[in-house]
């Protein structure tokens, strides 16, 4: 059943996060301040959502990508929509914040709804290594998606802390949750079926809050590093902007690719998602080389127009000559020889 008292997940026990630095006063906190909806803003955001002329949704159908067979080498991305994104590197697979469902709210009747399907049912998915959750909100931790993963990948869940408490509560096997405070790092060992690179995640810092009811904060939220061999992949995860990126940059970097979130901006909430121009700043703060921008195109999270995000990135990524790839959903980009942006959104944009 997708709704229920389960759908909202579990709590965690003080002692499973208490010893982060993160946490203290009961709740998990950024390294640099932010507000999730600064004082006042509520108001002019609301008119906004309401009055605003905007044209929030694709005026014919997205484009889908149907992907062929998994390479057996070299470093590939594919996004298939909003944050899900399957990076794959010599054989090994990592699987971002996989949503499938047809809404990203704990409501089958309420709650925004996919502008677009997925390019590819979720049991058709080549077998992951990993499953990687950023954080516990509903655009990138779906209760249906996760136990159908369960039932059909083999791979662990690998989750900022107390995340792991929502998939406890699913009835995720325990042998299969990996929680992570922010620079620690798993080994996930040699590729499948043998011999190859290794895999290894980190999870990094990021700037910005968790909840899936009315508490806030009682669970972590973060990056992460994915490395195989001599091959390096950032994602942000949701996050504004901050120095942190120059960090993560210098510490782990440098990296073959980003993931970077570029949607769900506005004014009234400046510190917790970041804009497009912000998200060129953070891909070049962490040394990487193509830019692959994510969290935009399937679901109405803000009132800035649907086709806005990719835009503006692509004109900031031109303006800071920084190689970008803005595929259709389930469309695979060989990293190593992306193809030219071809500009498809723009006649599904009004």
């Amino acid at each position: 059943m997708r709704f229920g008292p389960a759908t909202f997940g579990g709590r965690p026990r003080a002692d499973q996060v208490g010893a982060s630095p993160q946490y203290r006063d009961g709740r998990f906190h950024n390294n640099v301040a932010a507000s999730v909806l600064p004082r006042g803003a509520m108001r002019a955001a609301m008119r906004e959502m309401i009055f605003g002329k905007q044209v929030r949704r694709p005026t014919s159908p997205v484009p889908l990508v149907t992907p062929g067979a998994a390479p057996a080498e070299g470093l590939h991305l594919t996004w298939y929509g909003h944050a899900s994104t399957l990076v794959e590197m010599d054989g090994r697979r990592v699987l971002f914040d996989p949503v499938w469902s047809k809404r990203c709210s704990p409501f089958p009747f309420a709650g925004p709804r996919r502008l677009h399907p997925p390019p590819v049912p979720l049991e058709e998915l080549p077998p992951v290594d990993a499953i990687v959750i950023s954080h516990d909100h509903y655009d990138h931790l779906d209760l249906p998606t996760v136990r159908q993963l369960v039932r059909t990948q083999e791979a662990p869940f690998l989750v900022p802390l107390g995340v792991g408490a929502h998939l406890d509560r699913w009835r995720v096997p325990r042998q299969r949750i990996i929680e992570l405070d922010w620079d620690d790092g798993v080994d996930l060992g040699p590729a499948r079926p043998a011999g190859g690179a290794g895999l290894r995640l980190t999870a990094t810092a990021a700037r910005h809050f968790s909840g899936r009811l009315f508490a806030r904060d009682r669970t972590l939220w973060g990056s992460w590093v994915v490395e195989s061999g001599d091959r390096k992949v950032f994602y942000t995860g949701d996050s504004g902007y901050f120095d942190g990126y120059a960090a993560i940059g210098e510490k782990y970097g440098p990296f073959d690719a980003s993931l970077i979130q570029i949607g769900a901006y506005s004014p009234a909430w400046p510190d917790i998602h970041m804009t497009p121009e912000d998200a060129v700043k953070a891909h070049v703060d962490v040394r990487a080389g193509l830019l692959l921008p994510v969290h935009w195109a399937t679901f109405v999270l803000s009132y800035h127009s649907w086709s806005e995000p990719v835009d503006r990135l692509w004109r900031e990524a031109k303006a800071f000559d920084v190689p970008v790839a803005i595929p259709r959903p389930g469309e695979r980009v060989d990293v190593t020889a992306p193809v030219s942006v071809d500009a498809w959104w723009q006649p599904l944009s009004g």
